[in-house]
């Protein structure tokens, strides 16, 4: 389905100097559950184009620092943040971390990863819980207790079992389609507070 490029958020976007319009979903969700604080140490999975690292450098703040990843490279320079070019399926992350200054664990893993699409709806919505299940398995090997979780996730008859992946391991686990979130889109995000031992 087409749709508007450049919309409402679109050119709130560009006027604001942010690198994508998705900035406000991260925004939104930011304020209703307050789980971004300063001083935090952040990754952010799906980096590209940087938008999300935008907002999260601003509100970890000067003694904050953010981690972005992503298969595509990141063009952006940011005072508190490093962009690095990897797969998050390869088994040497950790080290990869290590060897760009982040010694694991985060506070916070933020994960706005999206499939190409294909426009068969039924494989893009599997390939879409493969990715949260990806970013789920990130924030078990990185994310610290009581630390918060974010990911984006096209809604599918996958829904039950990602939500109780996620009630697993965090003490609440909240849902949100953001204002920005296009009408035809059927993303949702998943919100995990306070990651519990398991």
């Amino acid at each position: 389905m087409a749709y508007n490029k450049q919309d409402h958020y679109y050119h709130k976007a560009k006027e604001e100097n942010f690198a994508a319009r998705s900035i406000y979903k991260l925004e939104e969700i930011d304020q209703k559950f307050r789980i971004i604080k300063p001083g935090m140490k952040v990754l952010d999975l799906g980096a590209a184009p940087g938008s999300w690292s935008q907002y999260l450098s601003k509100k970890v703040g000067e003694k904050g620092r953010v981690l972005g990843v992503d298969l595509i490279r990141v063009g952006l320079t940011l005072p508190n943040a490093v962009f690095i070019h990897a797969d998050l399926r390869d088994i040497q992350l950790e080290q990869i971390f290590i060897d760009h200054g982040f010694e694991p664990v985060f506070d916070g893993v933020f994960s706005d990863m999206a499939p190409k699409t294909t426009g068969i709806r039924v494989t893009d919505q599997a390939r879409s819980m493969e990715l949260c299940e990806l970013a789920l398995n990130v924030a078990d090997r990185f994310l610290r207790l009581g630390g918060n979780f974010v990911c984006k996730f096209f809604h599918s008859d996958d829904f039950k079992e990602l939500k109780s992946l996620m009630l697993q391991r965090f003490t609440k686990v909240e849902v949100l389609r953001p204002k920005s979130t296009r009408k035809e889109s059927k993303e949702i995000f998943l919100i995990g507070i306070s990651k519990k031992k398991i």
